[in-house]
């Protein structure tokens, strides 16, 4: 079968914590054609989509992850499965292909459903389930957002389309920084931000969990380097094991019936001691870090999963 990973460029692919190189290694290793799509190379003419695409052999090569193959224009009528897995924000171009892509026939398996990611902004998403998260507020009013801080006295700032731990900020009330970090983060009190009531428990790390049609596929913990409060990878975090404990299975179970109708089939969730913080559902890293943790492959069961989908 013909799979497609929309992505970025193939140069920017980590090997060693890279998620879709996984899946494309493990898609590969199985016999099914592996295709590269820039967020450019998605089309729709005389009523099918098509894609400006690249053939890869992945292979588990440090230097040299892909070994690309021949250019190709690939039909609608060509391929079994797209992958969406561009990294984040749903700039112009991400929202115009997951206009495109809805236009798929339904018998093409697409990890995750356009219209899904439309919908579920990744931190914003999370504020109707507000017995789930800490107190927060979505604001770019400059009163609104001091108030918050003077009332709850130390929180976490952020935008709402960032990703890897980028733009977020802690301040305690009194902070002599405060007035210039939300005015950055808002353009100057033009653009709504998230800022949020600290949570205690993040000195122990968050815990990311990956969800395969709402049901755990793996789970670890994020800790941040002395010095910092960012827990994400990219802010330089390390991997610990994690359990899934029963508060954690609550949020989950009210989190499946919402993903299984709006077609997200491969999420991310991000819990701080008991509390839900963000669902990442556009392009859900970790998945290297658990597979060397525990010694497993998930990726196998990811390509599982999708391979029944196409039966």
């Amino acid at each position: 079968m013909k799979f497609v990973f929309l992505m970025d460029p193939l140069e920017t692919v980590s090997f060693e914590s890279d998620t879709t190189f996984v899946m494309m290694l493990c898609a590969h290793s199985r016999g099914h054609d592996v295709y590269h799509v820039p967020e450019d190379g998605i089309g729709f003419a005389e009523g099918k989509v098509y894609f400006h695409a690249t053939k890869v052999a992945p292979q588990n090569i440090a230097h040299m992850p892909f070994r690309e193959e021949r250019a190709v224009r690939l039909s609608q009528d060509d391929i079994h499965a797209v992958f969406i897995r561009p990294n984040p924000p749903l700039d112009e171009q991400y929202i115009m292909n997951t206009w495109l892509l809805e236009h798929l026939p339904k018998h093409i398996a697409v990890i995750n459903n356009p219209a899904g990611l439309r919908t579920v902004n990744e931190k914003v998403w999370v504020s109707r389930f507000k017995h789930l998260t800490p107190p927060t507020i979505i604001s770019s009013d400059k009163k609104d957002l001091l108030d918050f801080v003077a009332r709850h006295k130390n929180v976490i700032a952020k935008p709402t389309d960032g990703f890897g731990g980028a733009g977020v900020f802690h301040i305690e009330n009194g902070d002599s920084n405060t007035k210039v970090v939300l005015e950055t983060l808002s353009d100057r009190y033009n653009k709504a931000i998230i800022v949020q009531k600290y949570v205690p428990q993040a000195q122990k790390g968050d815990k990311r969990i990956l969800l395969l049609d709402g049901e755990v596929l793996g789970a670890v913990l994020r800790l941040h380097e002395e010095g910092e409060h960012r827990n994400n990878f990219y802010a330089g975090g390390a991997p610990q094991p994690a359990t899934v404990d029963t508060n954690d299975k609550k949020i989950i179970s009210i989190l499946k019936p919402h993903l299984q109708e709006l077609g997200l089939y491969f999420v991310g969730i991000d819990i701080l001691g008991d509390f839900l913080i963000e669902v990442n559902v556009t392009s859900p890293t970790c998945l290297q870090e658990m597979n060397r943790l525990y010694n497993v492959k998930l990726e196998e069961k990811i390509i599982d999963f999708v391979e029944n989908l196409l039966k």
